[in-house]
């Protein structure tokens, strides 16, 4: 079944915002389900790298639903925070992974690091690791990335999770500013996209 081509696919996040970005992203003449569809909790990630968490996802919502998944796992990483957050971006916001306190944190920790830290430039990336698993079987395992720095306040409202406060290299405006179609064609997720579009 796996040499045709993919006709419905299982996108498998319980983040709503990751949802809406993946469908915009996916071929229109896909059709999509959601794992609020089939009332599925989210597995525990105890991989050390994207990658690794992402295919935990997909394999774990797949065998869960018999449907091809392509899952996603994604993050910050800051580079004077020896790339923290990294693959526990979701989890410093705690139980409920809520990102205005895990962006709280974010600047608690650079000023423990560097008290000046918001007058110099703070070199960050957003990684995306994405993968489409059917059962137990890897189709496909990529990851995309973007790099910029982190802004000394949070601005903007769209996108989320740290948005406000990420400022893609050549941009002056963070992807919480950005319109959503632009934002598309330039971050993590879109760069992991071009790299999987070929197994869809």
């Amino acid at each position: 079944m796996l040499n045709k081509k993919i006709k419905t696919l299982l996108i498998g996040t319980n983040n709503q915002g990751k949802l809406k970005e993946i469908k915009n992203l996916l071929p229109k003449n896909i059709k999509t389900l959601s794992t609020n569809q089939f009332n599925i909790i989210s597995p525990r990630e105890n991989g050390k790298t994207f990658k690794e968490n992402s295919l935990i996802k997909s394999r774990y919502f797949s065998k869960k639903t018999n449907q091809i998944c392509l899952a996603d796992d994604s993050g910050l990483q800051i580079d004077i925070l020896k790339k923290k957050p990294g693959i526990y971006s979701a989890r410093w916001g705690g139980k409920k992974s809520n990102f205005k306190k895990a962006i709280k944190r974010v600047f608690r920790e650079l000023n423990k690091k560097d008290k000046d830290w918001k007058i110099k430039k703070i070199k960050a990336q957003f990684i995306c690791a994405l993968s489409i698993s059917y059962l137990d079987r890897k189709i496909a395992c990529v990851e995309g990335k973007v790099d910029g720095r982190i802004s000394p306040i949070p601005r903007g409202k769209n996108g989320f999770g740290y948005d406000p406060i990420f400022i893609p290299n050549k941009y002056k405006e963070t992807f919480g500013e950005m319109k959503l179609s632009k934002k598309y064609k330039l971050d993590h997720r879109f760069k992991a996209f071009k790299k999987i579009k070929k197994f869809l």
